[in-house]
């Protein structure tokens, strides 16, 4: 892909692998992305990825064309319009938060499109209601913040968050396994990347 577009700064998920990363000038997020685009000079092609629907957010906000790989979360990209249409329908009024990895059509569709971290900040608003369109391990924090608030949530539940579980992180920290080992020449380019997004004021 990058050998099909060699003058383009390549901006990619910081969750993607070490190996990825090492191919990527730029790390991003999906509550720093917009910023992260806007950093590189007007005029520079940019590939974007993995995740296309984060793309066209993007695009939309900053009128930049992305060069924009072909891939989503598949959590995410199962929501349609069609259910958001019945969410509102059976909760008239209610606002609207999805995440920017939704498909374009349900970013349309909404009151509040931003990472998680700006989704549980807009809960914290005046009104008592809200359908939320995010993976449903959200909804712990938000009960906790605002308890006296109700959430409707989309069903989305990502198998491979579960994994992560404490007595796993806990097991790893105790026993120092399993070991993840990265060759150190791939380890100096990812790590570049990171560094990269960090200095990004």
């Amino acid at each position: 892909f990058k050998a099909q577009h060699p003058d383009a700064v390549v901006v990619s998920y910081v969750n993607t692998t070490a190996e990825v990363k090492a191919h990527t000038d730029i790390c991003c997020t999906s509550s720093n992305a917009l910023r992260v685009v806007e950093s590189i000079p007007e005029g520079r092609n940019i590939i974007f990825a993995p995740d296309q629907n984060l793309g066209s957010y993007i695009e939309g906000r900053t009128g930049r064309k992305l060069i924009k790989w072909k891939g989503c979360c598949h959590v995410h990209d199962r929501v349609t319009a069609a259910q958001i249409e019945e969410m509102k329908a059976a909760h008239p009024g209610v606002k609207v938060l999805v995440h920017p990895e939704c498909r374009p059509e349900v970013v349309a569709l909404a009151d509040v499109a931003g990472s998680t971290a700006a989704i549980l900040d807009a809960c914290g608003g005046d009104d008592q209601e809200y359908i939320v369109v995010t993976e449903n391990g959200i909804l712990w924090e938000l009960h906790r913040r605002y308890p006296n608030k109700r959430f409707y949530p989309v069903e989305l539940v990502c198998e491979h968050m579960k994994m992560v579980t404490l007595e796993k992180v806990y097991k790893a920290l105790a026993d120092e396994s399993p070991e993840v080992v990265v060759p150190q020449e791939v380890a100096v380019a990812a790590k570049r990347s990171i560094e990269n997004m960090i200095a990004i004021k």
